[in-house]
């Protein structure tokens, strides 16, 4: 079974794995897609907190179940794709029903190894239903979950402004969902290129460039001078976090959806007098992955919007460096097997 491992940051290496063979409570997927994320960019530049190497990256995945224990209402043969963070349920988060956030949680690909491999072993409650999705589909719920989760966590309303501060893929199924909670979408970044996709493909009415616009003044102009009532940063820079502490309306919230490994740093009297809110988020919840799969369904999502480079398994290893260069354009690269 080949598998390609990042074996320190800039380097992959093709090795030969072993065949996962089938463990109480776990089932085996033969993986047909494998969708690339800011984790794996940054893992494979060095950049990526909770990390060590070497490790095979891959958490974005649609696959065939091939055998499972204790999955009642699955088949064999079916398309699926699964939650890829794995919990203790027993910790306090889990006790709260938040298993996204487990005290000991493993996610795949981060923290044990992941989905760049023909075949793969999971626990099997965190399967999930294709639901007749395409494969690509079912290897972008993923993605889409963690946008959904980031709009959740802001309660996002109808009519309420919402700026997204980031316009890569994760930014991006930010601004699907908090559209479909009714939101007017103001996106923000500094690449124009980004900027027009989301208003070409996405249909958002709003875009400012970080790094050309007045963006104080662009907002007082769309929001009717109130600045937005939800801020969801999805950059995980820490300028960009930092500033859009500015941005904020009174009794606003701001979501970080997008995490750095330093510490930030904002005005108390500034924060405090807006009653602000501030709240990180994590991963996504099955509940996000049912929203994800029900929206896509009802055609409120197009996920091939996000899909611009393309390469078999074969090739990862020669065409990811090229990835991280803005130059190329990359939003989605999927991998085929």
């Amino acid at each position: 079974m080949k598998t390609l491992v990042c074996t320190t940051p800039g380097h992959f290496e093709y090795q030969e794995g072993i065949m996962p063979q089938l463990t109480p409570g776990h089932a085996i997927i033969k993986i047909n897609r494998i969708g690339i994320c800011g984790t794996d960019l940054h893992a494979f530049e060095g950049t990526q907190p909770f990390f060590s190497y070497p490790r095979i990256l891959g958490h974005e995945l649609g696959g065939e179940l091939v055998d499972f224990d204790d999955a009642p209402g699955f088949t064999k043969g079916e398309a699926v794709t699964f939650i890829p963070y794995f919990n203790d349920g027993t910790c306090i988060a889990c006790r709260m029903g938040k298993p996204n956030c487990c005290t000991h949680i493993k996610v795949f690909g981060v923290h044990i190894d992941g989905g760049m491999a023909e075949y793969v072993s999971i626990p099997s409650y965190a399967l999930i239903h294709g639901e007749g999705l395409s494969a690509d589909e079912l290897a972008l719920v993923e993605p889409l979950a963690i946008g959904a989760h980031g709009v959740r966590r802001a309660d996002v309303q109808p009519g309420e402004f919402v700026l997204v501060v980031g316009a890569g893929p994760i930014g991006l199924g930010i601004m699907e969902f908090a559209r479909i909670a009714g939101a007017q979408v103001i996106a923000m970044d500094v690449n124009q290129n980004r900027l027009n996709f989301c208003k070409d493909k996405l249909k958002v009415h709003h875009t400012i460039n970080a790094a050309s616009d007045d963006v104080d003044a662009a907002l007082r102009e769309i929001t009717s001078g109130d600045y937005p009532t939800v801020v969801i940063d999805a950059t995980g820079n820490l300028k960009a976090i930092t500033n859009a502490f500015q941005y904020m309306a009174h009794g606003a919230r701001y979501v970080l959806v997008g995490l750095q490994k330093g510490e930030i740093s904002f005005s108390h009297p500034e924060f405090h007098k807006r009653e602000a809110t501030l709240m990180s988020s994590r991963n996504a919840t099955r509940a996000d992955f049912e929203h994800v799969i029900a929206s896509m369904k009802k055609g409120l999502v197009d996920p091939t919007n996000y899909i611009t480079h393309r390469v078999g398994f074969d090739g990862v290893k020669d065409d990811f460096e090229g990835w991280l260069n803005p130059a190329n354009g990359v939003i989605k690269a999927m991998v085929s097997l």
